[in-house]
This record gives structure tokens, sequence and C-alpha cells, in this order.
């Protein structure tokens, strides 16, 4: 008779690649991928990244995030995830999700909203450490 282990961590999640990831790499506008690809997790990623790194409104910042990660939730639940568990940083077709994550944080955090920072970086941390390091380590 076997017995299941009830303290055994959910298995990693593992998304598949991002149909986004070739057209960002070929130096698409980020905008223009976003239109192409409106559910990447990926693509939202790195829209709201290049606003943040321009200095954009952190309320823009948000939005894209907040959008990138609503997407990635959809995706994630579709390849098993069941609320909680592992997303590894190593595994490159996660980072979409969890950049999203952070920058979702790092905005909330900038403009005041503290329990949705709070909240965003302890799941960030509890998806992937390494994320987290990475990330806003």
């Amino acid at each position: 008779m076997s017995h299941m282990d009830l303290m055994a961590q959910p298995p990693e999640t593992l998304l598949p690649i991002d149909p986004a990831a070739d057209a960002l790499a070929a130096g698409t506008a980020k905008v223009d991928v976003v239109r192409d690809f409106p559910a990447s997790p990926l693509a939202w990623a790195m829209l709201a990244a290049e606003a943040a790194d321009a200095e954009v409104d952190p309320v823009t910042v948000y939005a894209y995030a907040r959008v990138g990660y609503h997407r990635s939730l959809d995706m994630l639940r579709r390849n098993g995830w069941k609320g909680h568990g592992p997303v590894p940083w190593a595994h490159e077709p996660n980072r979409g999700f969890l950049t999203c994550l952070a920058l979702l944080a790092q905005s909330a955090r900038t403009i005041g909203e503290t329990d949705e920072w709070d909240r965003c970086s302890t799941f960030l941390r509890d998806s992937s450490p390494a994320a987290y390091d990475a990330l806003l380590g």
C-alpha cells in the first residue's frame, strides 16, 4: 500500500514557450508585440519594464504589469498550477509571469499601495526565491 506524502510541495509549474518571445527578440516594438500577442505575459512584462525604464508614470507601469499578471494567472492555471507552488526562474518561459509580478510589486510600492507590495513581493518569493533575488533583491 502506498502512502501520499502530505508535506510534499506541489510540482513545479513550467509554462510553454511564449509565442511573443521571437517578436521581442527580433526587436519588434513592445506595444506592437502586445497588440499581436495580447495574452502574452512576456509581452506585457517587457512593455511594463520599458515604461519603468523610461520613468513613465508608475500608474502606467502598474496597469501594464497588472494585465500581464492576470494573463499569467490564466496561463499558469491552464498548465496545472493550483494557486501555489514553485514557478522556477530558471525555466525561461516562466520569466514573463515572474517579471510582471515583480513590476507589479515595485509599482504598487511606488504609488503607496503597501498591501499590494507586500502581497506581490511575498508571492514572488514563494513562487521563486531566485526570481525574487534577481528582480527585487
